[in-house]
């Protein structure tokens, strides 16, 4: 089951892979929906995504079709360590969009173990970040020059983090200022 669709000017895409963490992927996808925004569930496969807790979810592209200059806002959500995170961490493609993101500014928002990616990318060095804070995610931020915090959420310019699902009002409020940004600097056309 996808998600369903708006026609928007606004797009995101999220990045994930089978064995996501549910409300990562969910509640801030479920947001910009709410908000009228375009989401696109990104994957290695066009095959149907488990969540940790029992969801399903099928992609709306690949992460090798994904062009990161046809989206405003990317999301890279947790999971299990062996699972989403580690999976999109080591996709080249992946590692690229972020690095694409980080060069424009645009908004990069990502929670639990979704900061491999951007370690995975060499996009850390210098920047104030949080995660979860086991399973290594900590140490490989450090290992890559970020500057680890154990707070609910973290902004530092155009990325926003959190470390867990317990953070997801925090994270999606701050990701939603991100939005607001967007908006004013991109009015939609009427």
């Amino acid at each position: 089951m996808e998600l369903p669709r708006n026609v928007s000017p606004y797009r995101a895409v999220v990045l994930t892979a089978d064995k996501f963490e549910d409300l990562e992927v969910f509640v801030p996808a479920f947001r910009l929906l709410e908000h009228g925004w375009h989401v696109d569930i990104a994957a290695p496969e066009m095959k149907e995504l488990h969540g940790e807790h029992g969801y399903t979810l099928g992609p709306s592209r690949t992460i090798a079709e994904i062009n990161p200059d046809e989206y405003d806002l990317l999301i890279i959500p947790g999971g299990s360590p062996t699972g989403a995170p580690a999976t999109v961490r080591r996709m080249p493609k992946a590692q690229e969009i972020a690095r694409s993101f980080f060069e424009k500014k645009k908004p990069v928002a990502s929670i639990c173990h979704g900061p491999w990616t951007l370690a995975s990318a060499d996009l850390l060095k210098g920047r104030l970040l949080t995660s979860f804070w086991h399973d290594g995610v900590p140490e490989d931020i450090r290992k890559a020059g970020g500057i680890w915090e154990d707070k609910e959420v973290v902004v530092d310019g155009n990325l926003v983090t959190s470390r867990w699902p317990m953070d997801l009002p925090a994270f999606t409020r701050e990701m939603m200022k991100q939005v607001a940004k967007v908006e004013k600097a991109k009015p939609a056309k009427k």
